[in-house]
């Protein structure tokens, strides 16, 4: 109980630092905080705060919403937020009362009068008006309860039941289930699979190797009715995190499942590849005859075949599928906790190869991100103006990673690191995404969402990692940096602003759409850009800058709101590639001193010259250095490369080299070197 209550004075203090930091209340912090971790653990999708409550009789409340209409599911966020010092208790009545709440919401959000009445502009009609458009299209409504309070009668998070026609899924995220997330080591939280409860029977299973007491595997045969009900029931929590995060980020159904689904379901197991998933455990029973069969699954994840699942459902809700006909066969992989980290991620790969879900999703190990994990971890940044020590960025690639190291040894060591890195100087890989598209100029892209937003930005940097790596250097790093600082800054300057805050709403739309239209005007200069560097050194933006983006922004969130009327909804509208159009040819009258915050695009490509060759030196230095430490493994590098047949004469030859304690290879055997190593580790090879 004392860590429980260690933990929440600890989000109560990470919530307080929000709140001053980018100036919104309480509230929308704490919406914000639970949304994010609740879309990376499945529970919903993509989720826009739309505050929204009536008191007395039919009373109503949500506070954020998200439509996936191509696959019909509506999602609605309702928050119970407690601002007392101490963490409070939440009882099934209370729950009961906030469903009803959001239901009476959707049931108002269906009328003409309700609609007709609301403000445009309005945090209500943004919500309602996407369901009276699409309630036909809507078969499933998924609520989900955000709660700093601790639920204690412990039960299944998730139920559902049918309204009306309607399929409706209740979700609980209280401060338990909200911890047990950030702690979950593989980045989503461990999902029990009741068969007996949601089947009335176990499923029959083969029993494909079962030799180890770590690792086992099963075929099955699973009917596609049941597993319809198991991803009704859970959703995308059913799906590996970097799956999930493709299945997210596309907006159309497989019509080629859909088809077979529809016309001919008894062919569905003949032409379809199947699933593969993972567990960490199972319980049994036999079946007459001695067939073994699965009670129930532990931490199932489907690693892939995410969108056969999601199609199957679609068909069910959407076309009225005969699903009794349906089967799928499964490859159930069960390994215990202590390999879940170490393995899953690979059969997940490894089980995607011949798909769309590239090396670019599986983008927290991408070479990318641990080049900037590395680079954040030694670069220290300049002092800033009034202050007497330097301190770090923290990138953080995988969740949890700033929150895990800050935990560690005394209180003293806490403040230490604190020190070194600031809390506000953490820089998430999903934050990176939308910084980097924002200064890219797609900020129709980044107000799609985070997931959207990544996914777009994951497969950018991978084409760029594969046509040239050594662009991702220290320099690469500090203009990323600086992107942050502007990209915060402006977003507390809204958030802070008279004008905003008469007409609150739309700021993430505001400030993305602000400093896009910024970079595309300075784009069109005579070879002028953003000084970048310059805010690096000083660690904050010249008076110039923050003068010109008090100018922009009030005027770019004038010409958002003025959706044409086949859109209404503004942040639907903030999405297309129409809004950036008319944004971007926009005239705005920038302050005189404004061309003081430019450089010369030739000074910076000389710079980036430089440190590419800089960071070419550094890799072969690093190169040589992690050659002698290989020395010692030659036998089992060479036995490996032997059996999977990945020598050339080249690489042959600088293993001999090694092998008798001779470093000095030539360039062609070094460069057949790398390409080994690189085979060797996409054939599954761990290096020490």
């Amino acid at each position: 109980m004392d860590d429980i209550n260690a933990t929440f004075d600890d989000f109560r203090d990470d919530l307080t630092r929000e709140v001053h930091t980018f100036g919104e209340p309480e509230r929308a912090c704490f919406f914000q905080r639970y949304s994010q971790i609740a879309t990376e653990n499945g529970d919903c999708i993509d989720l826009t705060y739309t505050p929204v409550r009536k008191e007395g009789v039919l009373g109503h409340q949500i506070d954020g919403y998200a439509l996936d209409a191509e696959r019909g599911e509506l999602y609605l966020a309702i928050c119970d937020y407690r601002a007392d010092e101490e963490l409070q208790t939440l009882n099934q009545g209370q729950i009961d009362s906030l469903y009803k709440n959001a239901e009476r919401f959707f049931e108002a959000a269906q009328r003409p009068d309700y609609i007709n009445r609301l403000e445009e502009t309005s945090p209500a009609f943004q919500a309602a008006y996407p369901i009276y458009v699409y309630y036909r299209d809507i078969k499933r409504i998924r609520l989900i309860i955000f709660s700093n309070a601790r639920f204690v009668a412990r039960k299944k998070s998730v139920s559902s039941k049918e309204i009306s026609g309607k399929i409706f899924t209740y979700n609980l995220l209280d401060f338990t289930r909200y911890i047990d997330i950030l702690g979950s080591r593989n980045g989503s939280e461990p999902i029990e699979v009741d068969l007996l409860e949601i089947n009335g029977s176990p499923i029959p299973c083969l029993n494909a190797y079962t030799g180890s007491s770590d690792f086992a595997s099963y075929l099955i045969v699973m009917p596609g009715e049941l597993l319809a009900k198991i991803y009704g029931l859970y959703g995308p929590r059913l799906l590996e995190q970097n799956v999930r995060t493709f299945l997210q980020a596309k907006t159309k159904v497989n019509k080629g499942i859909i088809t077979t689904l529809d016309q001919t379901p008894e062919m569905f197991f003949a032409y379809n590849n199947g699933l593969t998933a993972t567990a960490s455990g199972l319980e049994m029973q036999e079946l007459p005859g001695g067939i073994p069969a699965i009670s129930l699954i532990r931490n199932l994840q489907i690693v892939n075949g995410g969108q056969t699942t999601a199609s199957i459902l679609y068909a069910k809700d959407n076309k009225d599928a005969d699903l009794q006909r349906v089967f799928v066969q499964m490859k159930l992989s069960v390994l215990t906790e202590n390999l879940i980290d170490k393995y899953v991620p690979k059969i997940a790969r490894y089980a995607n190869t011949q798909n769309k879900v590239s090396e670019a999703d599986f983008f927290s190990t991408h070479q990318f991100h641990i080049e900037l994990e590395k680079i954040s971890r030694r670069l220290s940044s300049p002092q800033k103006a009034g202050t007497l020590t330097t301190t770090k960025w923290f990138y953080e690639r995988a969740r949890g990673q700033y929150r895990d190291q800050r935990a560690r040894g005394t209180t003293a060591d806490k403040r230490k690191f604190e020190a070194e890195f600031p809390v506000d100087q953490v820089i998430e890989k999903t934050d990176l995404a939308k910084y980097e598209l924002t200064f890219d100029c797609q900020p129709h892209i980044v107000c799609r969402g985070a997931q959207k937003c990544f996914m777009s930005f994951a497969e950018d940097i991978d084409k760029a990692w594969i046509a040239n790596p050594n662009n991702f250097n220290e320099g690469y790093f500090k203009e990323s940096v600086a992107k942050t600082i502007v990209f915060r800054w402006t977003d507390h300057m809204v958030a802070s602003s008279e004008w905003y805050k008469a007409d609150r709403g739309y700021k993430a739309q505001i400030v993305t759409y602000t400093l896009a239209w910024l970079v595309n005007h300075v784009s069109k200069m005579n070879g002028l850009v953003v000084n970048l560097q310059e805010i690096w050194n000083k660690q904050d933006l010249s008076d110039g800058l923050k003068k010109t983006l008090e100018v922009c922004a009030p005027a770019i969130a004038e010409k958002i709101k003025e959706a044409p009327s086949n859109v209404k909804n503004v942040a639907e509208y903030c999405k297309l590639q129409a809004c950036w159009f008319a944004v971007s040819n926009m005239h705005i009258n920038l302050p005189i001193d404004f061309k003081k915050t430019l450089i010369d695009k030739s000074t910076i490509k000389e710079q980036k010259k430089d440190e590419i060759g800089i960071k070419k030196i550094d890799n072969e230095i690093e190169f040589e250095k992690n050659l002698l430490d290989l020395i010692p493994h030659l036998t089992k590098i060479r036995s490996f490369a032997d059996v999977n047949q990945l020598l050339t004469p080249a690489s042959n030859n600088a293993l001999n080299k090694l092998a008798l304690g001779n470093i000095h290879i030539t360039y062609t055997e070094k460069d057949a070197l790398k390409k080994l190593f690189t085979r060797m580790e996409e054939d599954g090879y761990e290096f020490p």
